[in-house]
Parts: C-alpha cells; sequence; structure tokens
C-alpha cells in the first residue's frame, strides 16, 4: 500500500478504538446508575477497580495518536483528525471518571442511607446517553449539523440538574440529619452534568476538525 492507504488505516484504526471507548464510557455510567438507586456497594466497588481498564484505552489512543503524528507528520485536516481524536479520548476518559465519581458516591451514601434517590438523576443519564450518541455518530460521519444539536441537549442537562439541587435543598430543610447523604445525591447529579458537558466538548471538537476553527457550543 502506499503511504497514504496506510495513513487512512491507521486513522480509522484510532476512530474505530475511540468510538469502542465511547461505548464503555456509557456502560459504565449505566452501571453506575444502576449502582446508586439500587444501592449495590459490590457493583460500585467493582466499577473503581475497573476505571484502570478505561485509563488504559486512553492512554492506547493518545500512544497510537502520537506515533501516526510522528511518523506520517500530517498536516491540514489529517493533523486536525489527529488532534481531535486525542481531545475526545481525553473527555471520554473524564466522562468515565465522572461515573466512577458517582460509585464512589453510592460507596459513602451506604446500603441504610433511607433517601429516595431523586427520579430526575436517572432522566438526566438518559439524555446524557442520548447526547454521547449523538456525538459519537457526528464524529463517524464528520457530521457538524448533529454537532450543534447537543448544545441544546446540554442546555436541558443544566435545567434538570438545577431542579435537582432545588429538591436536594428542600430535602436538608426536612431532613437536616441526612444532609451527608443528600450532599452525595447532589454530587452525583452534578457528575452527570459534566458527563454531559464533555459531549459537548465533544461537539466542539468535531466543529474545529471539520471547519478549522475554534467554537464554544456553549453560548
Amino acid at each position: 500500500m502506499v503511504t497514504r492507504e496506510n495513513f487512512q488505516v491507521e486513522l480509522d484504526k484510532i476512530k474505530n478504538m475511540i468510538i469502542n471507548f465511547a461505548k464503555d464510557t456509557e456502560k459504565v455510567l449505566n452501571m453506575s446508575i444502576d449502582a446508586l438507586y439500587n444501592q449495590d456497594i459490590e457493583l460500585a466497588k467493582q466499577i473503581i477497580i475497573d476505571d484502570r481498564l478505561l485509563d488504559a484505552q486512553d492512554t492506547k489512543i493518545n500512544d497510537e495518536a502520537i506515533l501516526l503524528i510522528a511518523k506520517q507528520q500530517p498536516v491540514a485536516s489529517d493533523l486536525r483528525r489527529l488532534i481531535v481524536a486525542l481531545r475526545i479520548s481525553s473527555d471520554l476518559e473524564r466522562m468515565a471518571d465522572n461515573a466512577k465519581n458517582i460509585a464512589k458516591s453510592t460507596i459513602h451514601l451506604g446500603e441504610s442511607h433511607g433517601l429516595d434517590i431523586h427520579p430526575t438523576i436517572k432522566d438526566m443519564k438518559n439524555i446524557a446517553f442520548k447526547m454521547l450518541d449523538i456525538a459519537v455518530e457526528a464524529y463517524q460521519n464528520e457530521d457538524i449539523g448533529l454537532s450543534r444539536k447537543l448544545a441544546e441537549m446540554d442546555d436541558l442537562v443544566d435545567s434538570m440538574y438545577g431542579d435537582v439541587i432545588r429538591a436536594m435543598l428542600k430535602e436538608t430543610a426536612t431532613n437536616p440529619e441526612k444532609i451527608q447523604h443528600i450532599m452525595q445525591m447532589s454530587f452525583c447529579a452534578r457528575y452527570i452534568e459534566r458527563f454531559a458537558d464533555h459531549s459537548t466538548n465533544i461537539g466542539e471538537s468535531i466543529l474545529y476538525m471539520v471547519k478549522g476553527e475554534n467554537f464554544d457550543l456553549n453560548y
């Protein structure tokens, strides 16, 4: 194969690694929310242990992308694709960290906290899932139209996060002795909100990859 064909094969390999990384990141968020609602401490502990596997995926993608830059010395759009691969991988690793943090909060809450987990937290997770799915599809197809949709969905998650925080503040008034537990639930909502923010970051990276300009989808 000629050099260009080699480059494309390696680039596609990195793209597939990122897509698989995104699927694993979504899976771990789903597991963390299940652990939270089911007060499953053992599952939460396993999520924390397994996070190192997700860290390893990020490291592998970084190594492959940097090696390809060194070997091929790409320019223009090809270089942007590799820069974006590094940026997206970093966002996915941080998203996985947010899922891990939910598992940590689940452990802090324990098995007998006696509080109902706010149902909006699960609704936030579902929208965060949709955002990541859209971000991955936009990345696969270099679709800037899909990328722009992420901003509106992120605003919705932000609004839902505000609803949860207000509800938690009311809960502290009626259950002041449970304030530490209530704070942990508030943290969980915050971690999902941050998860969604990283999907928006991915959308911005895709816009940069295609257009060659930096965009801020939060405004």
